[in-house]
């Protein structure tokens, strides 16, 4: 149903004690009409004139309802609405004015494989039903934007705009949004869209959808390195309060791919957790594991991650080579965790674990790589091997309200988004520590 507006005069009410108090009353409903427009608020609609049509009339939906989709920020029309225009005109010039200024998009696109981003335009169309456009004020800098650039797992499509950790406020909403308005700080990640029908979204697990979910920047579909970006608002989440914006941005593909898992297999606490690779995804797991009550273990080839993970709340550090050594960790974890993006002996992996144990691997190395599992070892130590891909609509507003009060932060460094070449670069040198997030600097 479209948003809608009061018709209401005082004059249609009359002028007796009665009718004013019809109008009290009347107008008292005004704010539990969602998404009234300022610009609108104060349109007079007469209709009829007849003693019984004035006393008969009630709070009521005007046919300002075609003013969708609805925008109103800096910039919009100066000038008061010209009241001798019906308010069904009034609304569709609005409604065409925010169309056109919202309607090119200026973004940061990849235009073929392996190659920079550049400044790229592009024109979205018209705001439909429950969608939503987003003024991008951060985007989280992932190692999977990477590896969409460069068409590593044979899904990017060109041109696209990266971005999947996308925080902004919302501009503009379509017929039928009730989730959102403009004005609200929002975030928007990996998954753009799903079936919403099947057994596993109405668990909210749409990243396991049956019939396959849409990802924000798979098949030519463009993510947040843009000044305003579209979205449907199923798919929109509130910001808490307590989350700033670049702390929030990491949260929204990172945070969610580790917290899931986590969620899912650190069924007690006490549970001796394993965190392989200490990097974008690797930190924030281990601050959800602790903070979930596991004892924790930070893995990582290199020896001076060990102070940073300590702070971060691992409970002890250990390089891979010792871990796998002769006197190293085999049969030590109820949990293993292995957030790195490379190639690693499954059979070294699954030695580290405890009979039981379970193996979640949510690193993706390109190159299509594959594991060989040893069967021995998993089946007479009946131990599992599970894979994990972000998380669903349940999954990530848990997430955020739990790191909002848990008070678990990404490590971050902010670049400029017209930087974002320089900034990819420093992630492919490993030298981000521990998250890159661009802030819009769009003139």
């Amino acid at each position: 149903m479209a948003p809608c507006y009061s018709t209401l005069t005082r004059g249609s009410l009359g002028s007796s004690t009665a009718g004013r108090r019809r109008s009290a009353a009347a107008t008292a409903c005004l704010p539990s009409i969602p998404h009234l427009p300022l610009m609108l608020s104060s349109v007079i609609a007469m209709t009829g004139t007849s003693r019984s049509h004035r006393h008969g009339l009630r709070c009521r939906r005007a046919a300002a309802a075609a003013a969708t989709p609805l925008a109103f920020r800096e910039g919009g029309p100066k000038t008061k609405p010209d009241l001798s225009v019906g308010v069904r005109e009034q609304a569709e010039a609005f409604r065409l004015y925010q169309a056109q200024r919202l309607s090119n998009r200026r973004g940061w696109a990849v235009l073929d494989k392996r190659s920079n981003l550049t400044p790229w335009s592009h024109s979205p169309g018209e705001l439909r039903a429950r969608q939503v456009d987003i003024r991008v004020t951060h985007n989280g800098l992932c190692h999977t934007d990477l590896h969409m650039r460069d068409d590593d797992w044979s899904v990017s499509k060109f041109p696209f705009i990266p971005g999947h950790e996308v925080v902004g406020e919302v501009v503009a909403v379509g017929e039928s949004v009730d989730s959102v308005r403009p004005g609200d700080r929002v975030g928007l990640g990996w998954i753009a869209d799903s079936c919403r029908r099947c057994p596993a979204c109405l668990r909210g697990q749409e990243n396991i959808c049956e019939n396959g979910y849409t990802g924000l920047i798979v098949g030519g579909n463009h993510g947040g390195f843009q000044e305003i970006c579209r979205a449907h608002s199923d798919f929109v989440y509130g910001i808490p309060d307590d989350l700033d914006s670049a702390s929030a941005a990491p949260l929204l593909c990172a945070g969610v791919t580790v917290y899931a898992p986590l969620r899912r297999y650190l069924r007690v606490p006490g549970f001796r957790v394993g965190v392989l690779g200490v990097g974008g995804l690797g930190h924030l797991a281990v601050q959800f594991a602790n903070k979930m009550g596991g004892e924790v273990t930070a893995l990582d080839i290199s020896p001076d991650k060990e102070s940073e993970s300590k702070q971060l709340g691992a409970h002890s550090f250990r390089t891979w080579n010792d871990a796998i050594g002769g006197e190293g960790l085999q049969g030590h974890f109820d949990l293993l965790l292995n957030c790195a993006s490379a190639n690693i002996s499954t059979a070294q992996l699954l030695s580290l674990l405890k009979n039981g144990g379970t193996l979640v691997q949510v690193g993706i190395p390109g190159g299509g790589a594959v594991m060989s599992v040893p069967l021995q070892d998993l089946v007479f130590g009946q131990k599992l091997v599970a894979g994990s891909v972000v998380g669903g609509r349940a999954d990530m507003q848990e997430m955020l309200h739990f790191a909002a009060t848990h008070g678990v932060r990404p490590m971050v460094e902010t670049m400029p988004l017209s930087q974002v070449n320089q900034a990819m670069q420093r992630v492919v040198e490993g030298r981000a520590r521990y998250r890159i997030v661009l802030v819009s600097d769009w003139e």
